[in-house]
């Protein structure tokens, strides 16, 4: 994704806005490895671990790209970019367009569209918490820090079952810290971070990783904590949110919003 613009020069960062806090998996959860780096016990379906502890985490790309997902699907914008085998995203294809698109102007376009502003948004791999690897690490669990969750397949015409497995973060997990940034350009950020927040909405309401369709996936965003480092006062970031889960930041979204707006040079 971009972090240049064609107009470069006439850019300002005004500041940055962060959420950090713990992403809690309520269901099993799946977020699928190299099916031919590592097969633990012959499952068919495994997940992705860092390489040097063999623990699970949540890659930065696989939440924001959910997130993204969700909000293109929300705002109606066509699929229409494809960036891998079978999977398409929405991508501006005017200045006009991308003017009026949150999804592309919060989660970015390719430098090559020649009409793009900087990305947003980061979104930092998360790790599995301390707490929840010494928990697990000392449960019976199937394969180490997870579970194997057996399916059968049915055919619909025969009736002929297919069994296979799939490997699972237990329920009650916990990942984190979790960081996204949100950096401020324009004033009209303060609009763009409340659909930001609508996005973490939308993925707490549907699924994280594979088979949410069959139960797995479903997360809560834990713990937060809300931060903003104005450009003038960068070394000095204020607290504006603490401690709060998904509905106690939508409730403090207006004073939020209106601290971006000031930062910005707005009111």
């Amino acid at each position: 994704m971009s972090e240049a613009n064609n107009n470069g020069s006439d850019i300002q960062l005004y500041g940055r806005v962060f959420i950090t806090g713990a992403i809690r998996a309520e269901t099993g959860l799946h977020i699928g490895g190299s099916e031919g780096a590592i097969s633990i016990g012959g499952v068919d379906n495994t997940i992705i671990r860092d390489p040097l502890t063999q623990r699970p985490y949540i890659p930065g790309s696989s939440l924001k790209g959910k997130m993204r997902s969700l909000l293109e699907k929300n705002d109606g914008r066509p699929q229409n970019n494809s960036i891998g085998r079978d999977v398409k995203i929405h991508i501006c294809k005017s200045a006009e367009e991308y003017q009026t698109c949150d999804v592309c102007q919060i989660y970015g376009v390719p430098g090559e569209t020649g009409f793009s502003q900087p990305t947003r948004l980061v979104v930092r791999d998360v790790p599995l918490t301390e707490k929840s690897a010494e928990k697990l690490a000392g449960a019976k669990t199937d394969l180490p820090f997870t579970e194997v969750k057996w399916e059968v397949a049915i055919d619909r015409v025969t009736s002929a079952a297919t069994p296979r497995q799939m490997e699972r973060v237990p329920a009650g997990a916990e990942f984190g810290d979790f960081e996204l940034v949100f950096s401020v350009y324009s004033p009209d950020d303060a609009a763009r971070f409340a659909r930001l927040v609508n996005s973490m909405s939308l993925l707490e309401d549907d699924y994280l990783g594979g088979s949410g369709s069959r139960g797995s996936g479903k997360i809560a965003f834990k713990n937060m904590t809300v931060a903003i480092k104005s450009s003038r006062a960068y070394l000095d970031p204020q607290t504006v949110a603490e401690h709060v889960n998904l509905p106690q930041l939508i409730a403090a979204l207006p004073g939020i919003q209106a601290e971006i707006g000031r930062i910005a040079g707005k009111g």
